[in-house]
């Protein structure tokens, strides 16, 4: 039995449910990581005295890190191979400055310590997605990606975090939680050490364009990566405005209390982790595009609820069915280009398209949207996240279908009407 065959054979004990489960848990364990300070920032704040547009400074830098490594690690590893060791130091480091954070005494050592997780938070997406990718049968591939990106991000980093975190912070301070996030960490690179394999990425298994992998910068001639590149800038604006600024907004700008607040943002991540397995599984049936096109546009009135809504039960349940962007982001981050690209470069692609989006949309527009909180206040940074989801349904209209099945049909379709002619 050759390796593809072993990674794809039937069970629960398959190389691809194993895979899977670990990169849910270790992707899960990257935003755990990544928005503690989002929880904490109230708690911060009062003790370092931190404004609005330092909060989207420190939210900027570490996308600017994580963008820049990303798409360096993903072309060296389509390169050189080593994915499994590159995902090991990264899970081992972004560990240890999440830790670290709890020792800084001002903006500035909060930054760099920002900076540095940033850069160490960078490979883990694309390379898992590569992984994933390669282990996965082609009829679940959107499924396992999405639980691996969306489901796992949800659960971890905004179902679990915002309670756990948040708590442990009332009870022992912020120091003491930041401590205490590197241990998961710690767990999940020894279980990539034991159980993940590292493959160099150059099978085939009749993806488009698989014959020839070509430059890398080439891959932007593909219809289907620049478009990608444009909607992950400003759906990663969505996203990062969100996630960065929601806590703050509820408790300053509708007076919730901590334990609300920990509360409606634990229903962002329930509608987190089931939109994120729900959009790519629907994408796997009636295609990539439409489905994109249709949850981005859902996506945009998710802002749209923490201006309007307030009641934190109703807000909470417009949550539940508005907060579809992360399952969108595997479609655009993920699967589309790796049904489009050569599996050659397939982690240059998945990089390219991460780190640009998060240069953009995670560097810039936070520290923007900072800087007009101050000024104007918190309201027009929700304003500014619905415009993004808006752009990315927008820019959706222009891709290529890629899923297997609808692919497939439209292939059958064009030889029959041929034939019948």
């Amino acid at each position: 039995m050759n390796n593809q065959d072993e990674n794809r054979k039937s069970g629960w004990m398959s190389y691809e449910n194993k895979l899977l489960l670990i990169l849910f848990f270790t992707f899960g364990i990257v935003f755990f990581d990544r928005l503690a300070l989002s929880f904490l920032f109230p708690f911060v704040s009062n003790e370092l005295d931190l404004n609005n547009a330092q909060l989207g400074m420190l939210s900027s830098i570490l996308a600017l890190a994580w963008a820049a490594s990303g798409a360096f690690f993903g072309a060296y590893t389509d390169r050189k191979g080593n994915r499994k060791t590159v995902l090991i130091l990264s899970v081992l480091m972004f560990s240890l400055c999440s830790a670290l954070s709890g020792l800084v005494g001002g903006f500035v050592g909060l930054l760099l310590l920002r900076a540095l997780m940033g850069l160490a938070e960078g490979p883990v997406l694309p390379l898992s997605q590569t992984l994933m990718v390669e282990a996965s049968t082609p009829s679940r591939r959107g499924l396992n990606m999405g639980l691996l990106q969306g489901s796992s991000a949800g659960l971890l980093g905004a179902v679990i975090a915002p309670p756990v975190i948040v708590s442990l912070a009332v009870a022992y301070g912020w120091r003491t939680a930041f401590y205490l996030t590197c241990i998961p960490g710690l767990i999940a690179a020894a279980l990539i050490w034991r159980h993940v394999r590292n493959t160099q990425g150059d099978r085939t298994d009749g993806q488009p364009g698989e014959a020839q992998a070509g430059p890398r910068w080439a891959l932007l001639r593909e219809r289907n990566i620049w478009l990608s590149v444009l909607i992950s800038c400003v759906f990663m604006a969505w996203f990062v405005i969100i996630i960065s600024f929601a806590p703050t907004y509820l408790i300053n700008a509708k007076g919730f209390e901590p334990g609300t607040m920990s509360a409606v943002m634990s229903c962002m991540g329930v509608a987190w982790v089931i939109w994120g397995f729900a959009v790519p599984a629907i994408s796997d049936r009636i295609g990539r595009r439409p489905a994109l096109i249709f949850f981005s546009f859902v996506a945009a009135g998710c802002p749209l609820a923490f201006l309007y809504a307030q009641s934190p039960v109703v807000l909470g349940g417009l949550l539940l069915l508005t907060y579809t962007g992360l399952g969108c982001f595997t479609l655009f981050m993920a699967t589309i280009p790796a049904e489009t690209v050569p599996r050659a470069a397939m982690a240059t692609a998945l990089g390219m398209i991460m780190g640009v989006g998060e240069l953009i949309g995670g560097f810039v527009a936070p520290t923007l949207a900072g800087l007009a909180a101050d000024r104007w206040g918190l309201d027009v940074v929700m304003w500014v996240a619905a415009a993004g989801a808006l752009l990315a349904g927008m820019l959706s209209l222009g891709l290529v279908e890629t899923a297997p099945g609808r692919v497939g049909n439209g292939l059958r379709a064009a030889a029959l009407k041929e034939s019948q002619a």
